[in-house]
């Protein structure tokens, strides 16, 4: 048994003519009907009937005469503007120049048509409809990606958010239990070596001690490395830390430049130029194979500028455009966080990584002493 033929009835196309001919109006709708374009065709003269029509019920698509009594078929156009109504408009004329349908196109309108080109007008309007349709879905995939991003970045302000917590949390954790534990296991081991009368058990002792020694070393690290209370210091205290670890564990000689020795920045913002400085050094230590590594900081201007450079062989740009680079990306996402912007520039000569994050007034005094310069070889800030 075979399937029934489907039977979808094609909604009539909705014309608006403006025109003062009852003529050239009979010639579209006979030109309509030779093109077998299914539409219902309603015929107005003056601009307030105009003006009724469009308010009063939703047409596909206006063709307007330019000459008209009184007015222009321009003056129409300027009505639909003025309505903010989203519908085709094309100029249909028995004589129009080509400046003013030049001018007419430069305005808005859809198309323009001559009269004796009769043959093309359901072309036309098939045209105008179309792209009107392409343009709507368009705007509309604008606003869902838009959206679609709004809603990525607050998923991604939201992660942040928790990580920096989680971070907290387990800092506070380690130094609570884990370093306090440890401390106390240090003591009992310190007493125990100083009472212990057999060669052969000190020497285990000073051993086990050894060992608590790194512990408590690598856990005061990893506090640091999660939740740096040196930022309590301010911003340049922060990053000189960084530098110095960096130039112990690396051996890299790193110059930290500072507009001034303390930078008045917001808490927030100080967050996401340490953990920028952090990256950057890490992908440093990781892919650079420099030699040396600058780091600028200031605040001049009214904008808080981090810079780290190093002389290493560089990214290409695929590195930088690659889907997995989720550092790069996180670090953008903070500076958005904060209505900064992260730039990323890369030669064979070393890369750059810059933050920028404008300052409100009060948080940015003017700082006229000269930049300072530095090699590390300081130590810990704690």
């Amino acid at each position: 048994m075979s399937a029934l033929p489907e039977t979808t009835e094609k909604r009539p196309v909705r014309i608006l003519h403006l025109e003062d001919s009852r003529v050239d109006h009979a010639l579209v709708k006979f030109a309509l009907q030779r093109s077998q374009l299914v539409c219902d065709v309603v015929l107005v003269d003056t601009v307030d009937d105009f003006r009724r029509e469009l308010l009063s019920g939703h047409y596909d698509i206006v063709l307007a005469d330019y000459h008209l009594p009184g007015f222009t078929g321009m003056d129409a156009w300027e009505v639909v503007r003025e309505l903010q109504l989203d519908v085709p408009f094309v100029i249909l004329s028995g004589a129009i120049g080509e400046a003013a349908a030049v001018d007419a196109m430069h305005r808005g309108v859809s198309d323009y048509l001559l009269k004796d080109s009769m043959h093309r007008l359901s072309h036309v309007i098939q045209r105008a409809i179309e792209v009107r349709e392409t343009r709507q879905a368009k705007a509309l995939a604008d606003v869902e990606l838009a959206e679609s991003r709004q809603r990525l970045a607050e998923l991604a302000e939201h992660l942040q958010t928790g990580i920096e917590q989680e971070r907290a949390d387990i800092a506070r954790e380690i130094h609570d239990d884990i370093g306090g534990a440890l401390a106390a296991v240090k003591l009992d081991l310190a007493w125990v070596g100083r009472r212990a009368s057999d060669e052969e058990m000190r020497r285990h002792v000073g051993s086990a001690l050894e060992m608590l020694q790194h512990a408590l070393g690598a856990s005061q690290r990893i506090m640091m490395n999660l939740r740096p209370p040196i930022l309590d210091q301010g911003l340049v205290a922060a990053v000189q830390w960084l530098a110095s670890g960096f130039e112990r564990r690396t051996g890299l000689r790193v110059t930290v430049r500072r507009s001034s020795d303390q930078l008045d920045v917001p808490r927030e913002v100080q967050l996401v130029a340490y953990r920028t400085a952090q990256e950057a050094l890490t992908n440093i230590t990781k892919h650079a194979q420099a030699s040396s590594v600058d780091i600028d900081l200031s605040d001049r201007e009214g904008v808080l500028t981090l810079e780290v450079t190093d002389n290493g062989r560089g990214l290409d740009a695929q590195a930088l455009r690659k889907a997995n680079s989720f550092g790069l990306l996180g670090l953008r996402e903070r500076a958005a966080k904060v209505e900064g912007w992260l730039d990323v520039s890369s030669s064979p000569k070393g890369t750059s990584v810059i933050l920028s994050v404008p300052l409100q007034p009060s948080t940015n005094p003017d700082n006229a002493a000269n930049a300072d310069e530095e090699p590390h070889d300081q130590g810990d800030f704690v």
